[in-house]
């Protein structure tokens, strides 16, 4: 068995576990390979030792791999920040885009899925922490940007939130951004309509997706616990 395969079993085991703990079935959390700065043959690997779906932070290194063919058999999302010139490279060839982080970017995604004649499922990012380094929704408009979607003449659909909280020095203060986003997940999960089937929470990464799925992830972004520290 490969350390990628030998990494997944382990993070398998604590995500049921945690999944447990927090009143939930083993299963109920998807695993997300953060596969930036790792090669096709790595991501096969990671998708042959059973991962749900395989992130990709940047659109050049996405490209280079689906032209080698290196997601076969497993669902493609794209988790890094999005420029709204790289939305035609983007929009139909994942299966979800996690982080929208704007209404403009919203709008330009779902025209792009239009004139492809597809449905484009994407997730709101959402800036937690405020923080003015970092792009997203704030948390009082997310509301508005799924009001904007409801009904809405073009082919995107938001199947829920995303978020990457601060870096927290104590951990109750990380449990309590985790905690606020899963408080507005729920509240939003009510808006549903052609547009909006809200069903995914993406949080937590290496170092805090028990955290994550304690207050209520469906899905973490997992890198350096499968792949190993980056060496860029």
């Amino acid at each position: 068995m490969s350390e990628i395969s030998d990494n997944v079993l382990r993070l398998r085991e604590k995500i049921a576990a945690a999944a447990i703990r927090s009143g939930r079935d083993a299963d109920a959390v998807a695993l997300v390979a953060a596969a930036k700065l790792n090669g096709a043959a790595r991501v096969r690997e990671a998708i042959a030792a059973g991962v749900d779906a395989v992130g990709e932070n940047r659109v050049q290194e996405m490209e280079q791999k689906l032209s080698e063919s290196a997601y076969d058999g497993a669902p493609l999302h794209f988790i890094g920040h999005l420029q709204s010139n790289k939305v035609r490279n983007v929009v139909g060839k994942c299966a979800l885009i996690e982080s929208v982080s704007g209404v403009e970017l919203l709008r330009a995604v779902g025209l792009r899925a239009a004139a492809l004649g597809v449905t484009q499922d994407v997730l709101l990012e959402v800036n937690i922490g405020r923080e003015e380094s970092k792009s997203g929704f704030v948390p009082e408009a997310v509301a508005d940007a799924i009001d904007l979607v409801r009904g809405a003449e073009n082919a995107v659909r938001v199947v829920g939130l995303m978020s990457i909280p601060p870096v927290c020095g104590e951990k109750t203060e990380e449990i309590r951004f985790f905690s606020s986003m899963y408080n507005l997940f729920i509240d939003i999960s009510a808006k549903k309509s052609d547009n909006v089937d809200i069903r995914v929470l993406s949080m937590g990464m290496s170092g805090s997706f028990e955290t994550a799925i304690g207050e209520g992830a469906t899905a973490v972004r997992i890198g350096t616990a499968i792949f190993g520290a980056r060496t860029q």
